[in-house]
């Protein structure tokens, strides 16, 4: 009966949902032509249309893709299908160093990843031919059991924490073996789950293992009452970073090109109304490093534009990265870093990093400080860092990073920090261990599922 009410709710949720998702967006991949995948009329395995099909951007690219596509499901046929599911970009890029081993290890099996948003179809593009991509079915009864009886997977293997009740009882129900991996679970999520927890038992009961990022996340989901010999604590895949020499080259050279007798600090994956509010910040620390730079890099690309428009409208010398002949100078207070996939470098360039994501009130709840301490940055979050709990409070610990309650008490950081180059250099060494010091989870997780 809750599953049919919840079915119900969903039938009239889905249109506004399926708006958002096909409406297109400029700078972004479109769903295109696979909208049906959403439906569950999904391609078969041996199907021709595959993973690279997935964002059509131009002609000659999709053809390309495609001819590989095909080869890769010619060989790919008859193997097990094991079905990994990562939602979008982020969830993406922290398992594909495990899909990659997971292959390497299980040569006899064809791994296929499901996404939700045409942005991480985008970024699973990448992964083909070896893995072939499909998007997630949603979450209705008929849509799971079209893309099972197409896809006929012998594992489900989930990225984080989604769990859509239809979809969990189709799979069980086809005595398919259920996993989590880096599963999270924050204390707001725990509490809200506690509001309706007969429903989440019934989900709970569908799964074969859980496998948590931290011991914080595996309490309070044994909080909830899921069996104990289900939950495991393996570590976040996270921390298995591997940042390629190329990347820290290209970071040195750009820090070459940006000034290396200047102060040079990055707001990464900033959000909406969280801009103006770092360029006070910086607006405040020129008063002190007036030759400071600030790398800005927002969150979304459909909001580049907007907040080039901001960085001028408050009286900014902007640089954007994407034009090439416009040229750096040493006046130049802000550059905007309006192109994808390039995060680690820009973080590689710089000596500070503030994470977005985390002066926005609760809505967002921050994000991962693992990155600019792969590559030896220090970091600044704000207050709201929920997601990223226990990792923040390793970093902070270790003296490696730092939470600041407000834009005042940011801009006044990054003034005492950046006078102190040997103080950077000791925290970046020291948020560089953190993450050494948690590495292994990938290991740990592979051998569990």
């Amino acid at each position: 009966m809750l599953r049919l009410i919840y079915s119900l709710l969903l039938a009239l949720v889905a249109p506004v949902f399926l708006y958002g998702l096909f409406k297109h967006k400029p700078g972004k991949p479109a769903v295109g032509s696979r909208w049906k995948e959403h439906f569950g009329y999904t391609p078969a395995i041996d199907s021709t249309v595959t993973a690279s099909s997935t964002v059509i951007i131009d002609t000659a690219t999709s053809h390309n893709t495609t001819a590989n596509s095909s080869s890769s499901s010619s060989s790919s046929k008859n193997k097990p299908v094991v079905w990994f599911h990562a939602v979008s970009v982020g969830e993406v890029i922290a398992v594909t160093p495990l899909i990659k081993r997971y292959l390497t290890q299980h040569p006899d099996k064809q791994v296929l990843l499901t996404t939700t948003t045409p942005t991480g179809a985008e970024q699973a593009e990448k992964l083909a031919p070896e893995v072939i991509h499909r998007y997630m079915p949603l979450d209705f009864s008929f849509a799971v059991r079209g893309f099972l009886a197409a896809i006929k997977p012998v594992k489900f293997i989930i990225v984080e924490t989604e769990l859509w009740p239809n979809t969990l009882h189709e799979v069980a129900k086809a005595n398919i073996p259920i996993s989590v991996i880096n599963a999270r679970l924050s204390e707001r999520s725990c509490l809200r789950y506690q509001k309706v927890l007969p429903i989440f038992r019934w989900l709970s009961s569908k799964l074969d293992r859980v496998l948590c990022q931290h011991a914080d996340d595996a309490s309070r989901f044994l909080r909830l009452g899921m069996n104990q010999e289900k939950v495991h604590v393996t570590g976040s895949i996270k921390f298995d970073i591997s940042v390629e020499t190329d990347v820290l080259f290209k970071g040195k050279s750009l820090r070459e090109e940006l000034g290396t007798n200047r102060a040079v600090w990055i707001a990464a994956s900033t959000h909406q109304g969280e801009d103006e509010q770092v360029l006070s910040a910086h607006k405040k620390l020129l008063e002190s490093h007036p030759n400071a730079l600030l790398i800005l890099v927002p969150r979304h690309p459909e909001r580049f534009n907007q907040v080039a428009d901001l960085c001028q409208a408050q009286g900014f010398s902007l640089v954007r990265r994407s034009e090439k002949n416009n040229a750096l100078h040493s006046g130049s207070a802000v550059y905007l870093a309006d192109t994808m996939g390039e995060m680690m470098m820009l973080l590689a360039a710089s000596d500070v990093c503030f994470m977005g994501g985390s002066l926005v009130g609760k809505k967002v709840g921050g994000h991962n400080l693992l990155e600019p301490a792969a590559v030896g940055v220090p970091s600044i979050t704000g207050p709201s860092y929920y997601n990223f709990s226990d990792i923040t409070a390793q970093l902070v610990a270790q003296n490696g990073s730092a939470i600041v309650s407000n834009i005042e008490e940011l801009a006044t950081l990054l003034a005492d920090w950046l006078k102190q180059p040997e103080l950077l250099r000791n925290m970046g060494v020291n948020a560089q261990q953190v993450v050494d010091d948690n590495k292994g989870a990938l290991a740990r997780t592979l051998n569990a599922i």
